[in-house]
């Protein structure tokens, strides 16, 4: 936070009044790092903003909170609190649901605010309008929350789960793990059933069961970037790109998962990667600034192609 900016510093006093009831005018000027007189004025900045600062005079007086700010202790579920964690990390947008469990988290701190900021916030609930990410895919939290107990208890898990094609079946795995990318949810883990690490989505498990097994996970695991790279790989379709531009540049704007880059020579890059849908994959490569070839891969030129003659149409050119 930057102390310099007034309603930083507003808030650094309010933190303070919290944590120090009674404090002085002259103890919080010094902890904010202005004078006596500023203090103050952070202090009214605080009542305008309609927070209960009450405060006393004589050798035992100063500034405290008033009654009603300071929330009460709050209960939530497992799945509630994983709920909200989910929501701040995937753009929830179900607040008004109270069978939901955010919805239902949400009816609790709402309650527990005073009156007058409750009522605001309670008219944003009702008011605000579902705006999902169609691509995001936001599974169970309940089994959720039993995924990410798993992997930091380091136990073993069996899967039930369904492929994308419907198909089924039952595996035990190694739960590293709990990624989301992309508005979607991945458990990162070393299948016992393949001999192999995979990334399994988290709405696509039907049932999960803890087992008694431990494990280690691999040393300095970093999950983001072991899902990036699977993501890359063993797709329908094999995609190939030389591109006109050093690597460090061509690092930057592109996604991991797009496939892996190495330097041809300090000024071309080639990306070797797979995909399963062309037309999304030609869609990212629009992010690259410097010309590119396409090597092989008739899929994604023909996709390419497709997305060209639309970009050109649109500016009112023809090829």
């Amino acid at each position: 936070m930057d102390a310099s900016n007034p309603t930083a510093r507003a808030l650094v006093c309010l933190q303070l009044l919290q944590e120090n009831p009674g404090m002085t005018a002259h103890l919080l000027a010094e902890k904010l790092g202005v004078s006596e007189r500023a203090a103050r004025r952070y202090v009214s900045v605080l009542r305008e903003a309609g927070i209960p600062v009450e405060s006393a005079r004589g050798p035992y007086g100063g500034y405290r909170l008033g009654r009603g700010l300071r929330l009460p202790p709050l209960v939530f579920s497992a799945t509630e609190a994983l709920g909200l964690v989910m929501a701040v990390l995937d753009g929830h947008h179900d607040p008004s649901d109270s069978t939901d469990p955010v919805g239902s988290a949400l009816g609790k701190i709402v309650r527990a605010l005073p009156e007058p900021v409750a009522a605001q916030a309670e008219a944003v609930r009702r008011t605000t309008a579902p705006a999902p990410d169609r691509a995001a895919a936001r599974p169970d939290p309940a089994t959720t929350s039993t995924l990410v107990r798993a992997c930091t208890r380091r136990r073993r898990v069996r899967l039930e789960y369904r492929s994308d094609a419907g198909s089924e079946w039952v595996l035990d795995v190694e739960p590293w793990a709990v990624v989301v990318r992309h508005g979607r949810w991945y458990l990162l883990c070393w299948s016992h059933t393949s001999g192999a690490r995979r990334a399994y989505r988290v709405d696509r498990v039907r049932d999960v069961q803890v087992l008694g097994e431990t494990f280690s996970p691999p040393a300095d695991l970093d999950p983001v970037a072991v899902l990036e790279d699977h993501l890359a790989v063993g797709w329908e379709y094999d995609t190939e790109l030389v591109i006109d531009a050093p690597l460090d540049v061509v690092a930057r704007c592109l996604p991991r998962s797009l496939g892996s880059l190495e330097p041809v020579d300090a000024q071309t890059t080639r990306l070797v990667g797979s995909t399963s849908n062309p037309r999304w994959y030609a869609e990212q490569l629009t992010a690259i600034p410097a010309a590119y070839r396409i090597v092989g891969s008739p899929e994604l030129r023909q996709a390419a192609g497709v997305l060209g003659e639309r970009l050109l149409a649109a500016s009112g050119r023809h090829a």
